[in-house]
């Protein structure tokens, strides 16, 4: 498939799920795993019926849930059904965690940096520069990720250069540092 077709293709499984975290590993005999998740506060995911586990690239298998429990802030017990030896979970580890669209919202802290997923970037001069597609969260800044031409562009977002979040219109407002976007175009 031509570049532009398997971008398109990304571009639409990003816009049906958001990666949430991964299965890090498995927990106890009866197939229990832990999923680490930036959700952005504590839950036990009550009501969640289905998550999306990355197979391959952009292969997503659907298990079903038959139980969860809280962990601790960023993780989660959880039980998927016909997952039931430690043997099997552990094939599952530590593959991507997806949520459909409106789970996710149902699920993400308001305030967590992965609810910027879906958001449009817009510098200083006003300028869209994309919808985020990944947000990555490191110890002193988030990078966000978005398509620049073509390309993945990783552009930082931290105190000194986040300016505003517009919740109502899915709009973040940052002001980058000079010659930054000049890599990626």
């Amino acid at each position: 498939m031509p570049f532009i077709g398997t971008l398109i293709c990304i571009l639409q499984l990003m816009n049906e799920y958001f990666k949430i975290g991964k299965l890090a590993a498995s927990f106890g005999l009866k197939g229990e795993l832990v999923l680490q998740h930036s959700l952005g506060k504590k839950t036990a995911l009550k009501g969640l019926e289905t998550i999306f586990v990355e197979e391959g690239k952009d292969n997503f298998m659907p298990y079903f849930i038959e139980g969860t429990s809280v962990k601790n802030d960023a993780e989660v017990y959880i039980k998927l059904e016909g997952i039931d030896s430690k043997e099997t979970a552990r094939k599952l580890t530590p593959k991507e965690v997806w949520l459909a669209v409106e789970d996710f919202k149902n699920f993400a802290a308001k305030s967590a940096p992965i609810a910027m997923l879906g958001f449009h970037l817009i510098n200083d001069d006003g300028e869209d520069l994309g919808e985020i597609v990944e947000v990555i969260e490191q110890p002193h800044q988030v990078l966000c990720a978005i398509l620049l031409n073509g390309k993945e562009a990783l552009i930082p977002i931290h105190q000194e250069s986040l300016d505003k979040i517009d919740q109502k219109n899915r709009k973040v407002y940052v002001t980058l540092p000079d010659g930054l976007l000049d890599i990626y175009r």
